[in-house]
């Protein structure tokens, strides 16, 4: 988008660190900023009587599809959105990226990209919630949460993974036995651990 572009860019953005479990965001919050990370991973979600429903990741070089959404109504978000890992985020104002849109139109495109990535992941997940029986979502959460910290094994508490899937922490213990005993994952102190020959999906 050329100099001028860079020239505000360094103007304004402003950079910030995040440790693994900080809160960027909750729901009912206004948004000052429009989040774009630079390393490390966010989640997005909703809360319905504290369990969690996982909208998305944020990844690096990618930024927050329902923060930037906010700024065309009431800035107000409708989500919360926690870092995973320790991360890297670039912080620019709502009202420097309104007048962005109209300064440069390719920013446009920037958030069709999000759009479309974004609306694949909830698809995913509703597809999931739908038609997966329970044993398969946690063993996709699993691979998931691999696939975003690049651990095998990784560690995950069974709350944990019973809050982002809508369950119970007795289920999912039920689960990840049956998993175990079928051979599918093995728990020890380290973690819970895939075997080499399974895939990890990609998120």
């Amino acid at each position: 988008m050329g100099k001028k572009f860079l020239t505000e860019l360094d103007k304004n953005a402003l950079f910030t660190e995040v440790k693994a479990k900080t809160e960027i965001i909750r729901e009912g919050q206004k948004n000052k900023f429009v989040p774009f990370l630079i390393k490390g991973s966010i989640r997005v979600f909703t809360l319905n009587d504290g369990r969690e429903l996982i909208y998305y990741y944020i990844r690096a070089n990618d930024s927050c599809l329902m923060t930037f959404s906010s700024i065309f109504t009431d800035y107000i978000s409708r989500v919360y959105a926690i870092a995973e890992e320790d991360s890297e985020v670039m912080l620019i104002p709502v009202s420097v990226v309104h007048e962005w849109l109209i300064t440069f139109p390719e920013i446009n495109r920037v958030f069709y990209h999000e759009y479309d990535k974004r609306f694949s992941d909830v698809m995913s997940m509703v597809n999931d919630a739908v038609f997966h029986r329970l044993d398969k979502r946690v063993l996709n959460y699993i691979k998931q949460q691999m696939s975003v910290t690049g651990n095998n094994p990784i560690k995950l508490t069974h709350r944990e993974i019973a809050s982002n899937l809508g369950t119970s922490r007795e289920v999912v213990s039920r689960v990840l036995k049956k998993m175990e005993n079928e051979g599918e994952i093995s728990q020890t102190k380290e973690g819970i651990k895939v075997p080499m020959n399974e895939n990890v999906i990609q998120g």
